[in-house]
């Protein structure tokens, strides 16, 4: 077992397993192992790994979620430090997006139900959720957090955002490309939760918020409700530049993402 698998507390490695799914190196945890369970499919942050927050996967564990979380290309097991700098972060995107339905397609265990997934993720996770969700797909739900479907913005960012622009530059065609702001047309609406710090040094919130308005337009215009799009955001938690985990509020986000997941997987 990989080292980090082993750093994991005893009881997510008593419900856990590490697997190689498509080629990705997973982390697979079922509350029992025997009945059919929902799942999430969870990816992680810039430089983190998918062993990162054991306590969101005992959570989704003792509501009966499954989970089902990678790591990202260059990240984890697949460590590769060129993939985990600002340069090399739409290349990451791309290849974790052509990865997701492989991965899904790789799990054969019945006791992952299909029929009841999430697509969730993490800052650079939340980017490749967001943009696999302008294709077809068949999840039921989805959470993201720290994130941004505006990818553009985040890159060059307007006077008003107050935020600084990344620290280097990428081919605009490749931005326009992997932005969900830019497919939002192929985005089929679904349930969705979004959590944010307001004073996210990373990510910054007015971008993602106003791409969250765009998404709600974009659903009343399908005929759905807008409201399928919940939001939920503190001004600041003390987490490391306001972005890694949500600090004195991370049981509050951590309630707020099961208690979501659990009433759109059908669980509660």
């Amino acid at each position: 077992m990989p080292s980090r698998f082993d750093d994991l507390p005893r009881s997510l490695q008593d419900k856990a397993r590490a697997a190689t799914l498509a080629g990705v190196p997973a982390l697979m945890a079922h509350p029992d192992w025997s009945s059919p369970a929902p799942f999430v499919l969870w990816m992680h942050g810039r430089t983190a790994y998918k062993e990162l927050d054991p306590g969101r996967y005992n959570r989704w564990l003792r509501a009966g979620i499954a989970v089902c979380a990678i790591d990202l290309p260059g990240h984890g097991e697949r460590e590769d430090e060129r993939f985990q700098q600002p340069t090399h972060s739409l290349r990451v995107i791309r290849q974790a997006l052509g990865e997701v339905d492989d991965v899904i397609n790789a799990v054969e265990d019945a006791s992952f139900d299909k029929s009841r997934m999430a697509l969730g993720g993490m800052s650079m996770g939340g980017m490749v959720t967001l943009r696999r969700l302008c294709e077809p797909h068949s999840f039921r739900c989805a959470a993201v957090e720290g994130t941004t479907g505006d990818l553009e913005r985040l890159y060059s960012p307007l006077p008003k955002d107050n935020a600084e622009p990344w620290p280097v530059a990428h081919d605009r065609d490749d931005v326009s490309d992997l932005s969900a702001k830019t497919h939002l047309d192929g985005f089929e609406p679904l349930p969705m939760l979004a959590l944010h710090t307001e004073a996210d040094e990373m990510v910054h919130w007015p971008g993602q918020r106003d791409f969250l308005d765009s998404l709600r337009e974009h659903y009343e215009a399908r005929g759905a409700d807008p409201s399928l799009v919940e939001v939920k955001t503190w001004p600041e938690t003390g987490a490391p530049f306001e972005h890694v985990g949500f600090g004195s509020r991370s049981n509050d986000a951590k309630v707020t993402q099961t208690d979501f997941l659990s009433t759109h997987l059908g669980v509660s």
